[in-house]
């Protein structure tokens, strides 16, 4: 065990460390809450991380995204992420895709590979998308609510997609669930009610479809783009991390 590690180890033990070695989990989505997964994944011993999004950092993200800074701007997230992780830990196996999960693409990715998968994009169809062909193959699979215009980091939990309330977008995700006969998702989700953002209503911004319940990649017409914040996303993320690999380790305090 390198020295990375030590300080995890002392919690979970040897034969855990070498479990989360053997692993190989898949993020869907590295923006705001799929960043922070990824990086607390590398830094707790991940031995492989296939990561999943087709989008380049802007401006816009630096507020809260931990891959984007001012020397980041436009470069594709994934070849930032993996940098990134190759910087924690070299042995790490990396696979990044710069696509975007949707029912067309998913034959790009063997889900039978994976000993757990994140759901960190931000459109129903292609969660949906990620939650059945991960239900199909067997594979654990946790997926992030609804982040944006909310500003209670603490209100966060984890429970069952039939057992949350108030978020819209798990509003929407336990109709659509319940229709495809899914019968049960593991999410973190708050009842925090969103803010409406102060500002103007945008047209086809590159964040207008962002933890938002909406049911396509890129929406018409106009609408407000999503307020978020550094300590709302990045809190999910921390929380998304610590269930795999509580559940990986099979820990149990």
């Amino acid at each position: 065990m390198k020295d990375q590690f030590l300080r995890t180890q002392l919690l979970y033990g040897e034969n855990a460390m070498k479990k989360l070695a053997d692993c190989r989990v898949a993020v869907f989505g590295v923006g705001g809450v799929g960043g922070y997964v990824v990086e607390a994944l590398a830094r707790s011993g991940v031995g492989a991380l296939d990561i999943i999004d087709d989008d380049k950092v802007a401006y816009s993200n630096i507020n809260r995204q931990i891959i984007a800074t001012t020397k980041t701007v436009g470069q594709y997230k994934v070849d930032v992420a993996m940098e990134r992780i190759h910087d924690i830990n070299p042995d790490c196996s990396v696979r990044a895709y710069k696509t975007f999960f949707l029912s067309e693409t998913q034959d790009q990715f063997n889900f039978s590979d994976y000993d757990y998968v994140v759901d960190a994009i931000d459109t129903v169809t292609g969660k949906l998308a990620i939650i059945e062909k991960a239900n199909k193959e067997g594979t654990p699979v946790i997926s992030s609510m609804g982040a944006g215009n909310k500003v209670k980091p603490s209100l966060f939990e984890v429970a069952d997609i039939y057992d949350t309330s108030i978020c819209p977008l798990a509003k929407v995700m336990r109709r659509e669930c319940r229709k495809r006969g899914i019968e049960s998702l593991k999410v973190v989700y708050s009842k925090e009610e969103p803010l409406k953002p102060m500002g103007i209503a945008v047209e086809n911004s590159e964040e207008n479809n962002e933890e938002t319940p909406d049911t396509s990649r890129k929406g018409k017409g106009k609408r407000s783009t999503p307020g978020s914040t550094a300590f709302v996303p990045s809190v999910v993320g921390l929380i998304i991390a610590g269930e795999i690999i509580n559940d990986l380790t099979g820990f149990a305090r």
